[in-house]
């Protein structure tokens, strides 16, 4: 039986420094977080939405419309600029917020599928006090809604695929009531742990040897993912560059990646020999090279030990 579906306007919120806050004052973080959901309800409810389900710190909503779910982002974002502004700083419940206009899978009062996840993912990398908007929503919202939107470019997320262009919504916080909204566009740096392993070069350019090669690039890509806390970026994205005249500092910026990976594969008989490099992707320096030339078996990644 296939699952039901429908394309939806979802608005994920979370809170910032949670965890903080209930280590600090839990029973009145609890009742400030439950007081603001309350206040936010409203206008929830004035534009059409509804609470799909509440996570402790955070909200997911639905919309029909994807122009209503920014409406109430924004909405949102200055109800608690108000309810903050005569609160200390250290005090204060701060959303971070991203919208997404996508395919959802329904589960009885729940959805669930990629849809969803890219809004979770916009508000994972939202500045406190912001609103992030996916290409998608943004192409249904422009024009149709006070503010201003910047262009963040496309964005790597994390789990998801394909890079997701971004925008950010300047919803007008004042200064004293919230951390100002800064533009991305100008801060966004790379995640600390970065990569991209770009499609191995064929030494020799024998075809029967091209598949071998793009195994070894996945065998990396796979170890590569297995560390803790690295965003890798996915074989499907990394391919697209393949047979095309790279600039390393081109692919960071387009992938949002501080380092890319790169080499070679010359196999001969039952030895393979593997040419690898570790760059910087903004200043193209080399942080490490490696040559390994085994007998064929796994070959495992020591890449990011050296960083």
């Amino acid at each position: 039986m296939t699952a039901a579906r429908r394309l939806a306007a979802i608005l994920a919120i979370d809170v910032v420094g949670y965890s903080r806050l209930m280590g600090e004052d839990e029973a009145g973080t609890a009742r400030a977080v439950r007081e603001h959901r309350e206040a936010a309800r409203p206008i929830v409810a004035r534009l059409g939405g509804r609470i799909v389900k509440t996570m402790g710190d955070g909200l997911l909503l639905e919309f029909p419309s994807v122009v209503a779910a920014v409406q109430c982002a924004a909405a949102i974002q200055k109800l608690m600029a108000e309810r903050n502004a005569e609160i200390p700083e250290t005090k204060r419940i701060v959303y971070r917020i991203g919208v997404n206009l996508g395919d959802v899978l329904i589960e009885g009062d729940d959805i669930l599928g990629e849809g969803v996840n890219i809004a979770a993912r916009l508000e994972g990398i939202c500045e406190p006090g912001g609103v992030l908007v996916s290409g998608a929503a943004y192409d249904h919202v422009r024009g149709k809604v006070d503010g201003s939107f910047a262009d963040l470019g496309p964005t790597q997320l994390k789990n998801i695929a394909d890079p997701i262009r971004v925008y950010s919504l300047e919803v007008g916080v004042p200064a004293q009531a919230t951390p100002a909204l800064a533009s991305l566009a100008e801060k966004s740096h790379p995640p600390r742990l970065s990569i991209v392993v770009l499609p191995f070069a064929n030494i020799g350019g024998d075809p029967e040897q091209e598949h071998f090669v793009d195994g070894v690039t996945e065998s990396l890509t796979t170890d590569l993912s297995r560390i803790r806390g690295a965003v890798v970026i996915a074989r499907n994205t990394a391919f697209s560059y393949k047979g095309k005249p790279l600039d390393v500092n081109t692919v960071g910026r387009e992938l949002n990646v501080r380092y890319v990976l790169e080499g070679s594969v010359q196999r001969g008989g039952n030895r393979m020999r593997v040419n690898v490099q570790l760059i910087d992707a903004e200043s193209g320096h080399h942080l490490w090279a490696e040559r390994f030339d085994n007998p064929l078996g796994p070959l495992r990644s020591r890449a990011l030990t050296s960083i």
